[in-house]
């Protein structure tokens, strides 16, 4: 199953823009590299442009939501689609979307962990649905979205429903970049599943963003990881066969004692 991660550099405030760019890459990806998958990052539409998303968030996920279904359907390929500014109701959620490749929405996910060092809870509302296990192609899969992966009930939750992969879409600071490697090479390990990470580069507002997307098998080892200054893409094959293989050889989830935590 072969992945391509945007590692993009965000124009803050500008989803029209952001979305031509996205447009753009898509093509040129799937001209050269036929990936079966693509992963945006996190808030890609606007970046943390949180005092203005009356003006700047979708309505309803509107309209990134059908942009990313045409592109689905254009290049036949499953898109996760990191995430965006959203609102709903009159509140403003972080909402993460995932398309498949006949340009079907089949899964949504609100970020339910809101970042106080990035002013999150003052301007967004949390998520309170579970995240739940989505398939495409025949693997099960989850997502969670940046603050979520300091949380390890999410990834564990969602290993226990049997995925093989968890995706970390992320705008993530380069002051806290080595717990970002840490933690994503954790999730793989305690979890015996792939982590395929998409996390900006560039810098807004005084923060500088870390990069380092990452591409982790289900023993720990990083496939790739990316500039932690740079836009790029990276490209890596999964072979998820050697998921039930590795969950087998050392058999966390039968050694569990849950009743004793």
């Amino acid at each position: 199953m072969k992945h391509a991660v945007y590692q993009m550099d965000i124009i803050a405030g500008n989803p029209e823009g952001n979305r031509l760019r996205v447009e753009e890459w898509v093509e040129n990806v799937c001209k050269m590299d036929r990936p079966d998958i693509i992963v945006l990052p996190e808030m890609w539409t606007t970046g943390y442009t949180l005092p203005e998303l009356d003006k700047l968030a979708d309505k309803e996920g509107e309209p990134t939501t059908s942009f990313l279904k045409r592109l689905a359907s254009k290049y036949k390929i499953h898109i996760i689609g990191g995430s965006i500014a959203n609102e709903k109701s009159g509140k403003y959620y972080n909402s993460s979307m995932v398309i498949d490749g006949q340009g079907e929405l089949i899964y949504k996910y609100d970020k339910m962990h809101l970042v106080p060092m990035l002013d999150e809870p003052r301007y967004l509302t949390g998520g309170r649905k579970k995240v739940e296990v989505f398939e495409l192609g025949g693997v099960k899969m989850g997502i969670i979205i940046c603050y979520d992966l300091r949380f390890p009930e999410l990834a564990r939750t969602l290993a226990l429903e049997g995925a093989q992969i968890l995706y970390v879409v992320a705008e993530w600071p380069a002051a806290r970049k080595e717990h970002w490697k840490a933690l994503l090479i954790a999730r793989a390990i305690e979890n015996q599943m792939y982590v395929v990470s998409s996390n900006r580069v560039g810098s807004y507002d005084g923060v500088d963003f870390a990069g380092s997307s990452m591409i982790i098998d289900p023993w720990g080892n990083c496939i790739h990881t990316g500039s932690e200054t740079e836009e790029e893409t990276i490209i890596a094959s999964l072979v998820l066969e050697s998921v039930p293989k590795i969950r087998k050889e050392v058999p966390v989830f039968a050694s569990r004692v849950p009743e004793l935590y």
